[in-house]
């Protein structure tokens, strides 16, 4: 099965057939520790080092996502309850390569509507595409939905969360909560705009639960019903069951349950790291767009440590000093044991 994701491409490339890959992960944060030790005695932030071992793969996509868990904006910069991280985060998170930023998510309004224009003034600032958010009605109207061309293929992308931690735009600005009806008619709409393959990310289920609850599968199967082919879950901060689903006329379709944290300070065996998912898209003889196969990686984020005064992501096998190393193995060994009960058709891959 680990093969399977090589197979494919050979295949496609003897016979000519056009692909693209899609890499997905999960909550980007900012805690307080985190902040500290990218602060610069100028003010300044610096992510030096953050993503250093995982940039490789993000760049070697053909396109890549990362759900941005905190406002980016004008100070004061902090972290839990109330996030909100300095613009050099979301740069740092671009220079390594994701090329889309997802912000309908609980903390999205953390800093209030001023914080969720300043977060998009950012990213625009940078170029860097962003969904879920929006800065007024017309804007979503404008915006909505979010349609990539990767390798020829017409992606849309769209992103919804369950809430906003009680917090309500005051002042004009937009989230886009989980409303199926909403969902519906976006699908559609990403449908007669063009769109080859509708991707929908939701910020749902429970923290910290390493299973999905009812109400997340009820709205996969909403979602796959309504042809989304690629359903990217994300929010309880630990990871969760992946299944590629096959549909009655042969098709596939990904449900993704959570990623897990991609990077944070959360400091138990769950939470300390995530997978990175990869999706490869093809064309069928007759033309057609479809999702051919998905594939997993392992992240784990190691504190400041000898090597690094930042908090900066590793691979599964990146040496690591014994506690750094027993916490990667005690994460890595729980996160298998879910997958390989749990997972339908989905592999493993290493770096």
């Amino acid at each position: 099965m680990v093969l399977l994701p090589v197979l494919i491409s050979l295949f496609n490339l003897v016979f000519g057939l056009p692909e693209a890959e899609i890499v997905f992960v999960g909550d980007a944060m900012q805690h307080a520790a985190q902040l500290d030790a990218a602060r610069r005695s100028d003010g300044t932030f610096d992510y030096t080092g953050c993503f250093a071992s995982v940039e490789p793969f993000v760049k070697a996509a053909d396109y890549a996502v990362v759900n941005l868990e905190t406002p980016v904006g004008p100070g004061p910069w902090t972290g839990y309850p109330c996030f909100n991280a300095p613009g050099e985060f979301a740069d740092a998170l671009a220079d390594a390569g994701f090329s889309l930023m997802l912000t309908a998510n609980n903390h999205t309004l953390d800093r209030r509507d001023k914080g969720l224009r300043a977060t998009l003034d950012r990213l625009d600032s940078r170029g860097i595409a962003h969904t879920g958010t929006y800065r007024n009605v017309a804007e979503r109207d404008s915006l909505v939905p979010l349609i990539k061309d990767i390798n020829g293929f017409k992606v849309a992308f769209l992103n919804y969360t369950y809430g906003t931690n009680g917090i309500s735009a005051t002042q004009g600005a937009v989230v886009d909560y989980i409303d199926r009806d909403l969902i519906r008619r976006d699908i559609a709409l990403a449908r007669v705009r063009g769109a080859e393959i509708v991707t929908v990310a939701v910020h749902w289920g429970d923290e910290y639960k390493l299973l999905p609850n009812s109400a997340q599968r009820s709205l996969a199967d909403f979602l796959v019903d309504n042809g989304v082919d690629l359903v990217i879950g994300g929010h309880p901060h630990v990871i969760q069951p992946f299944e590629m689903r096959i549909r009655p006329d042969g098709t596939k379709a990904l449900v993704v349950y959570s990623l897990g944290n991609f990077i944070s300070n959360m400091k138990t065996r769950d939470t300390r790291g995530g997978a990175a998912v990869s999706v490869t898209i093809e064309r069928d003889r007759q033309g057609r767009a479809r999702v051919a196969d998905a594939s997993y990686r392992l992240v784990f984020t190691v504190a400041p440590d000898g090597d690094s005064r930042n908090f900066r992501l590793v691979d599964e096998t990146e040496p690591l000093s014994s506690l750094w190393h027993t916490r990667r193995e005690a994460f890595i060994k729980a996160a298998t044991d879910i997958f390989d009960a749990h997972n339908k058709n989905v592999s493993r891959r290493f770096f």
